[in-house]
């Protein structure tokens, strides 16, 4: 059985170690990819502290991964040898519900196989990115345009179409007015977007150090949300309130800066899920609250192609595979996302 090098939790509560981990031979419809680089989620955190109780332990996480096909099974056609890709939240689904028929695997009626954590079809555990190469069918596999570097694009992964779906599916595009509430790895990318999608861009957060980066990206302001003036002063401004924070947030409080009609999206996932509101928040101005996960496989490929177009990629730090533990403790302080340089990977 064929074997990588990876970053390893044994159990919940232990430190990463350098182990070997199996990946199977190549299948007829399957690609090995050969990592070069892997960004690092909160999501990755959450399963290694097993924070939702699901985790799969020995686990190796990392979703965000990019690298270049080392080989092809028989039957792949989209790659070959050489081609620079990427693999995101995901490397199976069932394929034949209605949400896999229509592009949406991450929706897939038997839930999708999650790229670490996870039983796939075979029963065999799922192991991420953080590791020297991975084996994945060849339709979950994205390619990356060549003027995307590998390591800033590892984070457009998840973090990237994370955002880019709500955004594209709620019709943001000149005109509206959308909220973004945190600026980290997936609100930096959140703001970066919406302005290149012709939005009038705010960033709500807590951090004004970063103001000059918000408008920098594309914002045309910073509004501190410390300073409850300037919150209630945006009462009813947006269409469109992006959450990327991973916390329990006061949702009556969100819901009253939308217009009529605007939508709450929730794409962060605190450890603790409990969220209430009062009905009337949503009543009086006919708002929505909705929760969006990734995306599917060819909307994940549009928004790879789209951000080439526009020149839009994650701000990362690059980091050895020896600083990831470090890096999950200061996840909050990445500017904007830490990306792990597995050719460091064993060194010290």
């Amino acid at each position: 059985m064929p074997t990588a090098t990876a970053l390893c939790l044994p159990a919940k509560g232990a430190p990463f170690t350098l182990t070997a981990v199996e990946r199977r031979p190549l299948r007829p419809d399957d690609v090995r990819i050969d990592i070069a680089f892997c960004g690092v989620c909160h999501t990755d955190v959450h399963f290694g502290h097993d924070d939702w109780g699901r985790t799969l332990f020995p686990l190796v996480p990392g979703h965000e991964i990019t690298g270049v096909v080392s080989e092809v099974g028989a039957a792949v056609t989209a790659f070959a040898p050489g081609d620079r890709v990427g693999v995101g939240c995901m490397v199976g689904s069932c394929g034949t519900c209605g949400p896999c028929a229509s592009g949406e695997e991450q929706y897939c009626v038997e839930g999708f196989v999650a790229t670490y954590s996870a039983r796939d079809h075979d029963g065999s555990v799922t192991q991420g990115g953080y590791s020297s190469s991975i084996v994945v069918a060849e339709r979950f596999v994205l390619a990356v345009p060549d003027t995307l570097p590998l390591d800033s694009a590892a984070p457009l992964l998840c973090a990237g179409v994370t955002v880019y779906s709500p955004l594209r599916r709620l019709g943001t595009g000149p005109g509206t007015r959308v909220g973004v509430l945190g600026m980290g790895g997936l609100g930096h990318l959140g703001v970066k977007i919406a302005a290149v999608m012709g939005a009038e861009v705010t960033l709500l957060g807590r951090s004004p150090e970063k103001k000059d980066d918000a408008l920098a990206f594309g914002a045309a302001r910073f509004v501190d949300t410390r300073d409850s003036g300037q919150v209630a002063a945006l009462g009813g401004r947006f269409d469109l309130l992006l959450n990327t924070v991973p916390a329990s947030l006061d949702l009556d409080v969100l819901l009253g800066l939308l217009g009529l009609g605007g939508t709450l999206v929730n794409v962060g996932a605190p450890a603790d899920p409990v969220a209430s509101y009062n009905t009337f928040s949503l009543l009086s101005a006919r708002r929505g609250i909705v929760g969006s996960s990734i995306g599917g496989v060819r909307e994940t490929q549009e928004m790879l192609d789209f951000c080439a177009r526009h020149g839009i990629a994650a701000e990362i730090e690059r980091i050895p595979a020896a600083r990831v533990a470090d890096a999950w403790q200061n996840l909050p302080r990445a500017r904007y996302r830490y990306v792990i340089d597995i050719a460091t990977l064993g060194t010290p």
